[in-house]
């Protein structure tokens, strides 16, 4: 089987330029896609910024961040992804605006093989595979973010991914130096299967009254050896994805746990998401990169 030499990644937010930024540091050409000619510079900004970060922490030399700019090229037409041996869809958590993304992939990509991964966190993955004419080869390629410095991403096969798709994304992932694990398709697979109500539990504390984030969060920093809380964790991951997990797995599954709190609710509402907004559970200087 060969490896993958061209790579597309759909969406250049956090995780798609994530992704993409690992995938040109590991000596696979990659094409960017994004909705719009604006859309696409600010992709193009955050991953040179990512990379000139790692220059400066010595965790890159500047040859091989010119190596990895090189290999980088962006475009806001999903055409000029054809080409493509296997593509990532990292677009916004919800299942209509992958579902489009889907299709339009299946329909330009030349190669009757390639691969449509997708990097859902709660989406069941048979759900995304049956709108294509190729379920066979579409799988869930869960990243976790920060995708330069999270080791972890989790495969999620459908009933219809066919055996060689899986190998394949595995063998991808292990060309990208991370450590997959096999998950179940169903919505949160492994980690959020067992992370979305604790830290669901954690905004009902803060809901309640019963303790602030900062003491929650020192808590289980302190306490647990967790490397951040739960409510600085939200914040990262930004409390609209939040939400739109957790409703995809209550939908699923029905369990009380699961629900979203009204706090969280409303906080999405009032546009406090976390870094990315500038304010979530704490307040962040949005003008900074991650927060």
């Amino acid at each position: 089987m060969d490896p993958v030499t061209r790579l597309g990644v759909v969406g250049c937010g956090l995780m798609g330029s994530g992704i993409a930024e690992v995938a040109a540091r590991s000596g696979i050409d990659v094409r960017v896609a994004e909705a719009t000619p604006d859309a696409v510079e600010a992709g193009r900004r955050r991953i040179t910024a990512s990379l000139d970060r790692a220059v400066r922490r010595g965790k890159l030399g500047e040859e091989q961040r010119e190596q990895a700019l090189a290999r980088l090229s962006y475009t806001h037409d999903l055409g000029d992804l054809a080409d493509r041996q296997f593509v990532i869809e990292a677009v916004a958590e919800n299942r209509d605006i992958k579902t489009d993304i889907l299709q339009k992939l299946d329909k330009t990509l030349e190669d009757p093989a390639a691969v449509l991964a997708t990097n859902t966190s709660s989406i069941p993955i048979v759900d995304l595979a049956v709108v294509t004419e190729r379920p066979g080869q579409v799988i869930g390629m869960h990243f976790f973010n920060p995708v330069p410095v999270q080791q972890l991403v989790e495969l999620i096969p459908a009933l219809t991914t066919a055996p060689d798709t899986i190998q394949r994304t595995r063998d991808l992932a292990a060309a990208l130096g991370k450590q997959p694990i096999q998950a179940p398709d169903r919505s949160g697979f492994v980690v959020n299967a067992l992370l979305v109500p604790y830290l669901l539990s954690a905004v009902r504390m803060v809901e309640s009254g019963a303790a602030r984030p900062d003491d929650i969060d020192q808590g289980m920093e302190l306490g647990c050896a967790h490397p951040m809380g739960p409510l600085r964790l939200l914040d990262l991951i930004g409390l609209d994805t939040a939400q739109a997990v957790a409703e995809s797995m209550y939908e699923e599954f029905k369990e009380p746990l699961y629900a979203p709190p009204a706090l969280l609710r409303r906080m999405v509402a009032a546009g406090h998401l976390g870094r990315k907004s500038g304010r979530g559970f704490y307040a962040y200087d949005s003008s900074v990169p991650g927060g």
